[in-house]
């Protein structure tokens, strides 16, 4: 059994990249929960799936094979037998994960590989619901969450760093309406739980965070 660190929050956080990081410091897997999300997403614009209609989402969902493999301690993300890594960072996936992992079907098909890498590994995973449900027994549970402005402005900076075309006030608008959808939807609603610690980083940086979660992790493991 590893020890499990589950870090929550709504999207533009920072969460994968400080998780991430915290990860290598403590020589964990890190398990981005959102990327196989992002994959299931994928298959769905590629396949044209309709999201609103339940058996359409079931039938799509057996026909989808997503596999983690680290390479260089790098998680990278298999469907159906496809490295779609690369893909998956795009407005247009995440807009579409952020409606298709509302479905119960989705999660179902995700939920049992992720629980079981925490099962074998020392893991630091994130997500939208993972103290709350993927793993409820979590020695450490962080909740990161920052105010939309800076969410929005990190994002348009990673962007405009790609070369992609982006606009401000959309993106705090995407921002938005995403956590709209997260905290209100019926199938495990983004939600910080009792024994979660909260750390905003709206005026924090990477490195203060990241030693933040490190210090956290000392001495919750000094106490077990």
């Amino acid at each position: 059994m590893g020890f499990n660190i589950a870090v929550d929050g709504p999207a533009g956080a920072g969460k994968s990249t400080i998780a991430k990081r915290a990860a290598q410091e403590l020589s964990f897997i890190y398990v981005d929960t959102g990327a196989m999300y992002r994959a299931i997403a994928l298959y769905f614009l590629r396949h044209h799936v309709c999201v609103e209609h339940s058996e359409e989402v079931e039938k799509a969902c057996d026909q989808i094979q997503i596999e983690i493999r680290y390479e260089n301690q790098e998680q990278q993300v298999f469907l159906n037998g496809e490295n779609v890594t690369a893909f998956l960072r795009t407005e247009e996936v995440g807009n579409m994960a952020s409606v298709s992992s509302a479905k119960p079907a989705v999660r179902a098909k995700l939920l049992d590989l992720q629980r079981e890498i925490a099962q074998k590994e020392d893991v630091l995973m994130d997500g939208r619901d993972i103290a709350s449900n993927v793993l409820p027994g979590a020695e450490l549970k962080i909740y990161l969450t920052a105010s939309v402005q800076p969410r929005a402005e990190r994002r348009y900076q990673e962007l405009k760093e790609k070369g992609t075309l982006c606009n401000l006030e959309e993106i705090k608008k995407d921002i938005e309406e995403r956590d709209y959808r997260d905290m209100n939807r019926d199938v495990s609603p983004l939600v910080k739980t009792e024994d979660a610690v909260l750390i905003d980083s709206s005026n924090m940086t990477i490195d203060q965070v990241v030693e933040q979660i490190l210090k956290l992790y000392q001495e919750r493991r000094n106490s077990l």
